[in-house]
């Protein structure tokens, strides 16, 4: 037997405001909301993430993070789309020829938009 990745958890003190962002993202919904946390997923079965409401504002680094690929549009056009939403770029010493750019959430939650769209990479 195995586990299965079931959640990501992000800590956010507007969790609204960080569900909402991710939805746009993403292309999904709330699919389940109290006071202490919202998660939003895709169509169908699968992952999904919980926005856990806390009180104190992020501090130093992500540990981990997501990576993001656009899809249907170029990495370019995405990632417009993304600072349109609210993406901040973020300098965390990546190099120059770095196949990536570092972003952030409204929150300052780190996460990556990879330089290849969904359609670049082989399937498998």
């Amino acid at each position: 037997m195995t586990s299965r990745l079931a959640a990501i958890a992000i800590d956010a003190v507007d969790s609204r405001r960080v569900a909402e962002f991710w939805c746009a993202v993403l292309g999904w919904r709330i699919v389940e909301e109290d006071v202490e946390f919202i998660s939003i997923a895709g169509d169908g079965p699968g992952l999904k993430i919980d926005i856990a409401t806390v009180p104190e504002r992020k501090q130093v680094k992500n540990r981990l993070h997501l990576d993001v690929r656009a899809d249907g549009v170029s990495t370019e056009q995405e990632l417009q789309r993304l600072l349109d939403l609210g993406a901040t770029h973020v300098d965390l010493g990546q190099p120059d020829d770095a196949t990536w750019t570092v972003l952030a959430d409204p929150e300052g939650n780190e996460f990556c938009l990879l330089h290849r769209t969904v359609q670049e990479v082989p399937a498998g």
